[in-house]
């Protein structure tokens, strides 16, 4: 799942995530409101990951860190903030929140698709030890 209040960047995050030819099921909330309300909704599938932007309008990714975080239905989820803020305290805030990892957007698609391309990679990994693991 990405949240994110940019429609740019909902849409460059499409493009960069279709990379994988359907291999990824990508949901997309333009807040966390909204992404809250999909979470909660029992005929939902959870995601395995939430990628979260920062700063949005209303609630920002760190009161949606928050929020899942309180609520024991989805306290597991793993959430990534993906910022073009590189501020200290906005990382160490995100961490001290249990958030998973912390992003800074990159500056170029080329550049952004390579991110994404690592994140895929990272977490496929680790959806992989955890099936070993059960």
């Amino acid at each position: 799942m990405l949240v994110d209040d940019n429609p740019a960047d909902l849409f460059l995050a499409r493009e960069a995530f279709a990379e994988f030819n359907g291999g990824i099921h990508l949901t997309t909330c333009s807040s966390a409101l909204g992404a809250l309300d999909h979470l909660r909704d029992s005929n939902t599938t959870r995601p395995d990951v939430i990628i979260t932007d920062l700063n949005m309008p209303g609630l920002s990714g760190l009161d949606l860190i928050g929020l899942l975080k309180a609520d024991p239905a989805l306290r597991l989820i793993p959430v990534v903030i993906l910022s073009t803020s590189s501020a200290e305290e906005d990382i160490l805030e995100a961490y001290s929140l249990h958030a998973s990892s912390y992003m800074v957007k990159a500056k170029t698609f080329p550049e952004f698709l390579a991110q994404i391309d690592a994140f895929v990679a990272y977490w496929r990994g680790v959806q992989h030890a955890k099936q070993r693991h059960r």
